[in-house]
Formats: structure tokens, C-alpha cells, sequence
């Protein structure tokens, strides 16, 4: 027991290396400790096993998401997504002014180029909402642009989801379930250690699964600060793309008034639009682009007749 029970600090050791060491290292450190198990008899098998466990899932955890894992793993989320909806193709006319849009904005964004591009297709839906994967997927339901009032207003819709994109937002959120899980799986393979359970036989929970990453992508939301950052962020790339900030203000009104009728779905992900709207408004006056909106009016109602 004495021996097992040298597997906390040996844990917490651990725990505090992965702000000073790379993956590699931690796979080193997993290998020594089964070395040392095996070699000397000085640490139960079982406990250097769990040590060894315990490092391999926070060296995981600490590895980055390369551009191409961000995509295929906004491929399948797109899949997922698309296993409730289906894409509307009624007017393709209208899914390519929203890709022109979406152009716009990216390219003259901090991140313009991505693994697979940018793409934005229209949900079959009267449901108010929006959805962005990591590959760049940008699917805006019918509902909402019908209650676009403007092209700006349009532009604040795809600028935010833009936003949770270059913000990466639903990585963020992946790297964080990684952590958790990691913190996991150490905790449990103590408990197991201490109790002379084969490390084997404990159960892998650090391995995502595509639903647990839409849960929290999509069902779930992102956080309310991650909203916000994503609003101050969408303000910004319309301003550099020559579209007026408060355009996403008039549409955060539009759907204020919209969720107080009872509509369903863009509340249950999101915080409400009076929150969203209340945190813009005061950092509209950040971003400036001179009042042009006029000479897009032909052109959106052509658009979205």
C-alpha cells in the first residue's frame, strides 16, 4: 500500500511538467516508469502502469490540432448536423450571394486562408439559427435570413460565425474536454492503482467521440464569453471588410423581438440576443467603417426575394 499510495505525488508530478514539457517527454517519462517497475521492483506494476496512463493522456492532451484535423473534424460535425437538417437548394442564386459575402469578410480577415476554405450553405429550416464547424462549414437556416433586414445584417450573421471559426472556438472546446478527461483518467487510474486493479482494466474516457463533440459545439453553445468575443470579433471583420459594425446590432434587434413572439432555436444555443445586443453596443464605437450600406439595398432584395 505504501508503494501505491507513492503514486500521488508521482501524479501531481507529473500534472505540473505539462506547462514545461512536451509530449515527448511525457511518453519518456510513461517508458521510465514502466522501466523502473519492471527493472527494480520498486513500484507496483499496477501503479507504474497508472503513472504511465496518466502521462500519455495529458501529453494528448497537450498536443495541437493541426488545420487538417480541424477540418475533418468539422466535417463530421457538418455530417451530424446535417443528420436533423437538410441543405436547401431553392435558391442557388441566394447561397452564392451569402459565399460572396462570406468572401468578403474572410478575405480581408487575419485568417483568410484555411485548410478546406470557407463555406456557407442554407438550412432547411424556419428555425433562427446559425452553425459553424472548425472546417470552415457555416450553415445559416432559412429562418434566419428571412429575418435579415439588410445585407449588413447578414454580414453580422456570417462575421459571427466566421468569428467562432478564426477564434477557434470549437477547438478550444475539444482541448479543454481533453484536459478534463485527462485530469480523469489520472484520478481514476489512482483510485484503480490503490485498489490493485489491473490498469487494464480500467475505462478509456479520453477518447472524443464525434456526438460528444457536436454536444458541445452545437446542442449545448458556446459560452457566453466565447458569444461575446465572437460578436467584438464579427464587428471587427465587417468593419475591415467595409461593412457597417452596427449592421450585427440591427440583426441581435431583429431576433431580440423575435425570441420575446417564442421562437425556437437560437436561444438554446446562445445567450439571448438582449444580452448579445447590450454587450455590442458598447463596443460598437471600436470599430468604424464609413455608412455604405445604401448601395447594397438592390442588390439583397434581388438577393432574398
Amino acid at each position: 500500500m505504501k508503494n501505491k499510495l507513492f503514486l500521488l505525488p508521482l501524479i501531481l508530478t507529473v500534472i505540473l511538467a505539462v506547462v514545461t514539457f512536451s509530449c515527448q517527454t511525457f511518453m519518456a517519462i510513461a517508458d521510465v516508469s514502466a522501466q523502473i517497475a519492471g527493472a527494480t521492483g520498486i513500484i507496483d506494476p499496477n501503479v507504474a502502469d497508472a503513472i504511465s496512463l496518466s502521462a500519455r493522456a495529458i501529453g494528448s492532451a497537450a498536443e495541437d490540432i493541426t488545420p487538417e484535423q480541424e477540418y475533418f473534424i468539422g466535417r463530421a460535425v457538418a455530417a451530424n448536423i446535417l443528420g436533423s437538417y437538410t441543405i436547401w437548394n431553392g435558391n442557388p442564386a441566394l447561397t452564392a450571394y451569402l459565399n460572396l459575402i462570406c468572401t468578403a469578410i474572410t478575405v480581408n480577415s487575419p485568417r483568410p486562408d484555411i485548410f478546406s476554405g470557407y463555406h456557407v450553405a442554407i438550412l432547411d429550416t424556419d428555425e433562427i439559427n446559425a452553425f459553424a464547424t472548425s472546417g470552415g462549414h457555416i450553415l445559416i437556416t432559412r429562418g434566419l435570413i428571412s429575418a435579415a433586414r439588410s445585407e449588413d445584417a447578414l454580414a453580422g450573421v456570417i462575421a459571427h460565425e466566421i468569428a467562432h471559426i478564426q477564434l477557434q472556438h470549437g477547438i478550444r472546446a475539444i482541448r479543454n474536454n481533453r484536459i478534463t478527461q485527462a485530469l480523469l483518467i489520472t484520478g481514476t487510474a489512482a483510485v484503480g492503482a490503490a485498489a490493485g486493479m489491473d490498469v487494464n482494466e480500467l475505462t478509456d474516457v479520453f477518447n472524443e467521440t464525434i456526438g460528444e463533440i457536436v454536444t458541445t459545439m452545437v446542442n449545448n453553445g458556446y459560452s457566453q464569453t466565447q458569444e461575446f468575443e465572437a460578436d467584438n470579433t464579427a464587428m471587427s471583420l465587417m468593419a475591415s471588410a467595409g461593412y457597417n459594425p452596427s449592421g450585427l446590432l440591427d440583426m441581435l434587434r431583429v431576433l431580440t423581438n423575435i425570441q420575446v413572439a417564442g421562437s425556437a432555436g437560437f436561444g438554446s444555443t446562445h445567450p439571448t440576443p438582449t444580452q448579445r445586443l447590450d454587450n455590442a453596443q458598447r463596443s460598437v464605437g471600436n470599430y468604424t467603417a464609413a455608412d455604405n450600406s445604401s448601395s447594397r439595398i438592390a442588390r439583397f432584395t434581388a438577393a432574398t426575394r
